[in-house]
C-alpha cells in the first residue's frame, strides 16, 4: 500500500506539472501558427500534436536506456536548471515597464513563414517540449523504489509506467484542457513562474541523483532514496506551488488579451 501511495503521489505531482507546462506549450504552438489561414492552421496544429506524441514517446524510450548513465543525468540536471533560470529571468525582465522617456521603436513587419516552414518550426518546438517534459518526469520518478515490474530499458517497469502516464496525460491536457490551464496561467501569472522554479528544483533532484551515482560517488549512493531527503524535496515543491498561487493575485483578462480564446479557436478540428 505504501508503495502504491508513493507512486500515486509522484504521478499526481507529475500530472499537475505536465498540465502547467502543456498549457504553456499549447499557447506557444497557437502563437506560432496564428498567421496561417484557418484550414492550414488546424492542419499545422494537428501535425504539432502528432509530433508531440511521437517525440515524447521516442524521448521516453531513448532515456529509458540512458537513464543510468551519469553523464546523461548531469546534462539533464544542467538543462533543467538552465530552462528554469532562463524562463524565470525572462519573466521578470519582461515584467519591467519601459520608462516614459523611452520612445517606442517602430517595428518592421516580419515576413511570415509558409505552411511547411511553420510545421517544421512547430516540430522543432515539439522536440524541445518533449525533452523538457521527459527529463522532468524522469527526475521525479527515477528515485521511486523498485516496483517489481520487469525493467524497460534501464528503468524499473513501474517508473517507466509513471513517466509514460504523466507524458500521455500531458498530451491529453494539451489537446482538450489547454484552454483551462491557459486561463489559469493568465489569471494567476505567478503560477507559470512557480512551474519553472519547480522544474529547476526537479533539476536539483536530478543533480543529487547524479552525485550519488556509483561512478561519481560524491554523496552516498542511497541518499536519493532517503525518506528525509524525499520529504524535504516534496515539502519544498508544494511550498513553491503554494507561494506561486498566493503571491499571484487574480487578474482580470481583457478580451483583446484573451489567449484562452486564441488557443480554443486554434485547436485541431475533429475531422483530421
Amino acid at each position: 500500500m505504501e508503495l502504491l501511495l508513493e507512486y500515486g503521489w509522484v504521478l499526481l505531482v507529475l500530472v499537475a506539472l505536465e498540465g502547467l507546462l502543456a498549457a504553456d506549450n499549447a499557447l506557444v504552438l497557437a502563437i506560432m501558427v496564428k498567421h496561417l489561414p484557418e484550414a492550414q492552421r488546424k492542419k499545422a496544429l494537428f501535425y504539432g500534436l502528432l509530433g508531440a506524441f511521437v517525440f515524447r514517446l521516442g524521448s521516453l524510450f531513448v532515456i529509458s536506456f540512458l537513464v543510468d548513465v551519469w553523464q546523461v543525468q548531469a546534462i539533464g540536471a544542467l538543462y533543467l536548471l538552465y530552462i528554469s533560470i532562463n524562463h524565470t529571468l525572462k519573466h521578470f525582465i519582461k515584467g519591467k515597464k519601459p520608462t516614459e522617456d523611452a520612445a517606442p521603436k517602430p517595428e518592421k513587419p516580419k515576413k511570415q513563414s509558409g505552411f511547411w516552414m511553420t510545421v517544421f518550426k512547430v516540430e522543432v518546438a515539439d522536440i524541445a517540449f518533449a525533452v523538457d517534459s521527459i527529463l522532468a518526469a524522469v527526475a521525479l520518478a527515477v528515485a521511486l523504489p523498485p516496483s517489481g515490474i520487469p525493467n524497460i530499458g534501464g528503468l524499473d517497469g513501474g517508473q517507466f509506467i509513471v513517466i509514460f502516464l504523466g507524458g500521455f496525460i500531458g498530451l491529453i491536457i494539451m489537446r482538450f484542457a489547454a484552454s483551462y490551464f491557459v486561463k489559469l496561467l493568465q489569471q494567476r501569472p505567478g503560477l507559470e513562474v512557480a512551474a519553472f522554479i519547480i522544474v529547476g528544483w526537479v533539476g536539483i533532484k536530478l543533480a543529487v541523483i547524479t552525485l550519488a551515482h556509483p561512478d561519481v560517488a560524491i554523496i552516498n549512493h542511497h541518499f536519493p532514496e532517503n525518506p528525509i531527503w524525499k520529504a524535504i524535496f516534496y515539502v519544498v515543491l508544494v511550498l513553491i506551488a503554494l507561494v506561486g498561487w498566493f503571491t499571484s493575485s487574480k487578474q482580470e483578462v481583457s478580451s483583446d488579451q484573451n489567449a484562452v480564446k486564441e488557443v480554443e479557436e486554434q485547436q485541431p478540428g475533429n475531422s483530421f
